[in-house]
């Protein structure tokens, strides 16, 4: 594939570093540890890996609270480190994908503190602040992500500033030009040291109303979110505005070569909204699709999704999906309920659809959420609900790599920072069982590469029986999912099955018929790899 392509034909595989590979003992994984696992992405055939934040953090939100954008967090290592993981990931043919956070900043960014010590300081502008109202109340309705108000009364100034996350995570202002040109510099560091793009957390709320407007109520064509929410997020989130600031970055990634790539976090559970994110191909290479991972796992459901989003986002721009994320219950556990069938099902159609998929860390072997107690909990939101909701921390917990005391995760003995799950589901052990779904998936990773109708070709829905899913992919590969628990037959499906989810049919010839029984999928081309 060409270097400049990469994003639209590859694979990319999420890390969350904090919980990959400990290399040193503290039960904290590391930038050294993701090294010494570069072997097993290259194995698994990944193309880039994308690292939640890696940058200096207080922590009050794991790393989404950002003090210095050009610097390693200590726990991680260093420059230099980050500097060699991208080198020895260049070497094995992956690129390096890394987390910027430019809604916001933490308080303990040089920056906020510099803002909140007078309200003439030179960064005070580079935050949003405002008075109570008249009457002595909150400057606007708005809430934060993370629950309650999204203002918090600073007493040295007199002013609010505003959150949409923690009171930790002030926002930052993007309607003055110095944090503009600061971010440009940000990108600048990190482009030149060889990341390949950035995934962009919270792309779609950086830029606020101006006039700090209040949020209107529901209606009644909201989904449920945003009637729990109580208002709906059409000044604090999706300012047209968004849009000069995305190009703005877009014309800055072009000007490497090869151009590096925008991933934005494109939080909108609309599909009619992703679609502008990509702007006239101007702005984000890819967008996160989230409608598609909060769908039920049901076959009408997930083929009404996507067709609506091809229709949408149109053949131009280059969709992205993903099953499972650091702020997602597991695909295992959310959709497939730890059955094995349905999790290979899952991830079959994950990896078939027309875009980019990304894969999260553990997806590949089926790794589960792994229940936390009270006094284990490290998520600021798990923290603030407990016991509901559940928090973030069951799906972010340590890779299991082998069925032994610290699970290959750390060493013998040693307390990692979140529990580790059942460790007998392991790469270890996956690794020796060619019928595992850890080979399952590289093994349609690989088919992925080899087919252009899987990694290029257009998507087009076919007509199923209840319970089913079946696609064209290109103009000879047919990819069909029975997510029911009903065996379903299909007709005019010839050519050979190259890949199923029960692998025993590897191989086999079809001559108008396809068989399926319940949660079973397979990928039928006719033609030869």
């Amino acid at each position: 594939m060409s270097s400049a392509a990469w994003w639209r034909d590859g694979v990319i595989y999420q890390v969350y570093p904090r919980s990959f590979q400990d290399s040193n003992g503290d039960g904290v994984g590391d930038l050294r540890g993701i090294i010494n696992r570069l072997d097993y992405l290259q194995w698994l055939g990944i193309d880039a890996i994308w690292l939640t934040p890696i940058t200096v953090s207080p922590d009050a939100d794991l790393g989404y609270d950002v003090a210095d954008y050009c610097d390693v967090q200590p726990a991680f290592g260093d420059l230099k480190t980050a500097d060699e993981l991208i080198a020895q990931a260049t070497q094995r043919g992956m690129k390096v994908v890394l987390d910027i956070v430019p809604n916001h900043s933490s308080d303990r960014h040089p920056w906020f503190i510099d803002a909140r010590s007078s309200r003439t300081a030179t960064h005070r502008d580079w935050y949003v602040w405002a008075d109570a109202r008249p009457d002595g109340s909150l400057p606007n309705n708005w809430l934060s992500a993370f629950g309650g108000p999204a203002w918090t009364f600073d007493r040295k100034t007199g002013q609010y500033y505003l959150h949409n996350f923690l009171p930790e995570q002030p926002d930052l202002n993007w309607w003055n030009p110095d944090v503009r040109d600061a971010f440009d510099e940000i990108y600048r560091f990190w482009f030149d040291r060889g990341v390949a793009g950035f995934r962009i957390d919270v792309a779609h709320g950086i830029v606020k109303d101006r006039e700090l407007r209040d949020n209107p109520p529901p209606t009644a064509d909201d989904p449920p979110s945003i009637h729990l929410l109580g208002q709906r997020p059409v000044y604090n989130t999706e300012r047209p505005e968004v849009h000069e600031v995305l190009r703005r970055w877009r014309a800055l990634a072009d000007t490497y070569d090869p151009p590096r790539i925008l991933l934005g976090e494109t939080y909108v559970l609309d599909v009619r909204s992703i679609s502008r994110f990509y702007g006239q191909g101007d702005e984000l290479q890819l967008a996160f699709n989230f409608t598609y991972v909060h769908a039920p796992f049901q076959a009408r459901a997930l083929a009404r999704l996507v067709d609506e989003s091809e229709r949408i986002i149109g053949v131009r721009n280059w969709p992205v999906w993903t099953v499972s994320n650091h702020d997602l219950s597991r695909v295992m556990t959310r959709w497939a309920g730890g059955d094995e069938r349905k999790v290979r099902c899952a991830l079959l159609s994950l990896l078939t659809l027309r875009g980019t998929p990304v894969l999260y860390y553990g997806d590949e072997i089926g790794m589960p959420d792994t229940p936390i107690s009270k006094d284990e909990l490290q998520d600021a939101l798990g923290k603030r609900h407990w016991p509901q909701p559940r928090g973030r921390d069951p799906e972010r917990t340590p890779m299991p790599w082998r069925n032994a005391d610290g699970a290959g995760f750390t060493d013998p003995g040693v307390r990692p920072w979140l529990p580790i799950g059942e460790a007998k589901r392991n790469v270890e052990d996956q690794r020796r069982d060619p019928g595992s779904t850890l080979h399952f998936v590289r093994d349609l990773i690989a088919i992925r590469r080899q087919l252009p109708d899987l990694h290029a070709g257009t998507y087009r829905e076919l007509p199923a029986p209840e319970g089913a899913w079946v696609s064209q992919r290109g103009s000879g590969t047919t990819v069909a999912l029975n997510l029911s628990d009903q065996p379903v037959e299909l007709r005019e499906v010839r050519g050979r099955l190259v890949i199923g989810t029960a692998r025993s049919r590897d191989g086999e010839r079809l001559d108008g018929r396809l068989s399926l029984e319940p949660w079973e999928g397979a990928v039928c081309s006719s033609e030869s790899i």
